[in-house]
Order: C-alpha cells, then sequence, then structure tokens
C-alpha cells in the first residue's frame, strides 16, 4: 500500500505497461482443521500515461490498495488482461473459498 501520493505513482509507474503477480490466500478452520487456498493472477497493465497515473492518484483511490490500485475501480480501464481471479484480486478469491466451505461442510446456497 502506498504511503504517499509520490510512492502511489512509483507503484503505478512500475505497473504500467508490464504483468504482475497476486497472490492471495484464504484459510477455513473447521473446530479440528485448517485448510488453506492460494489463489495466483496474473494482471497485465496497458501503458499507463504520467498524466493518467497523476489523474488516479489524485482522485484518492491508490490509497489503501495494495499496488496502489483496485481493480474494480477506474483503473480497469488501464487492465489489459487478467488471468487467474477477479476476486481475489479484489481480495477474496470466491471460488477457493466457497470450495473451502464445502470441505468444512458450511452449507452455501
Amino acid at each position: 500500500k502506498p504511503a504517499d501520493a509520490a510512492d502511489a505513482r512509483t507503484m503505478l509507474r512500475a505497473l504500467s505497461d508490464r504483468m504482475h503477480r497476486v497472490l492471495t490466500a484464504v484459510a477455513v478452520h473447521d473446530g479440528r482443521r485448517t485448510q488453506a487456498a492460494l489463489s495466483v493472477s496474473r494482471v497485465r497493465f496497458g501503458a499507463m500515461p504520467d498524466e493518467a497515473i497523476a489523474a488516479y492518484v489524485a482522485g484518492g483511490e491508490a490509497f489503501g490498495k495494495a499496488g496502489a490500485y483496485a481493480i474494480q475501480g477506474a483503473v480497469a480501464a488501464w487492465i489489459a488482461r487478467i488471468d487467474g481471479s477477479h476476486s481475489g484480486i479484489m481480495g477474496l478469491p470466491l471460488f477457493e473459498t466457497a470450495a473451502l466451505l464445502r470441505q468444512a461442510r458450511v452449507g452455501l446456497a
């Protein structure tokens, strides 16, 4: 997570026109044992001009976010490709979480 606006701009410049991995883990404890799963996704950013990065950071969305971006927000216009779990990139890999809950015999709708 960026410490300030300069840090957010630095992070986004590093991601611009590149692919990076997002690793998100989840665990469920059923009272006896703990089961865990790891979601691995790849996110490819298109080339973000400095003006676009500055506007995104000025809008405030970059703060409090790993990598200085929220995949579900305005930066999505600069995401060229996602391989993996969209929900995992947002923070909770739903497929993996549901599978762990089923293994723990937690009823799901």
